[in-house]
């Protein structure tokens, strides 16, 4: 029997398909002592250059992102990060992955979320206001949400469920419907 020649374009496809799945976006970036700046550094400001942040280690799901996880690479010359992609510690200090986040790989956007302001199951107080109205109500929360989410929470003395917004300070803000 006689083997069957490899198709080269549709070779390079599946192998590139494949790599993309795998692993992700790769950080094209040249490394030296000299290059390679602690986390402190670039949170102080000091990166020059075309400067990107990448997980020096494995950061599992529902980890807290800290500066100390990533290392500062310098892009090869003629190379930018892809659209989509958080590089820079303002975008990445105090998120939580949503997904694994690979050493040398970019981080998507899409792949980090902010810090749950308040736990599921939590009791918080929910202010309608309405003018010089004010009312409140203890409530319990359904879902976890950050600053800005919009979750579920029940009311404890009546059982109703509601829809509000999580405010800064851990409250919720519900409005007229």
């Amino acid at each position: 029997m006689m083997a069957t020649p490899i198709r080269w374009p549709a070779f390079r496809r599946a192998v590139l398909a494949i790599a993309l799945v795998a692993g992700g976006t790769p950080a094209l970036a040249q490394e030296s002592a000299s290059q390679t700046q602690s986390a402190n550094q670039i949170a102080a400001g000091q990166a020059v250059g075309e400067a990107v942040l990448i997980p020096n280690r494995v950061i599992y799901p529902g980890e807290t992102i800290e500066l100390a996880a990533l290392k500062q690479v310098t892009l090869v010359p003629g190379r930018h990060k892809p659209d989509g992609m958080a590089t820079h510690s303002d975008e990445l200090e105090g998120k939580v992955a949503k997904r694994t986040l690979l050493p040398g790989r970019y981080i998507p956007i899409a792949a980090i979320r902010d810090a749950w302001l308040v736990e599921q199951g939590a009791s918080v107080q929910v202010y309608f206001t309405a003018g010089a109205l004010t009312i409140s109500a203890a409530c319990v929360t359904l879902q976890p949400g950050a600053a800005g989410d919009l979750i579920k929470v029940r009311n404890i003395d009546s059982g109703k469920i509601i829809s509000g917004i999580v405010m800064a300070d851990g409250t919720i803000k519900v409005g007229s419907s």
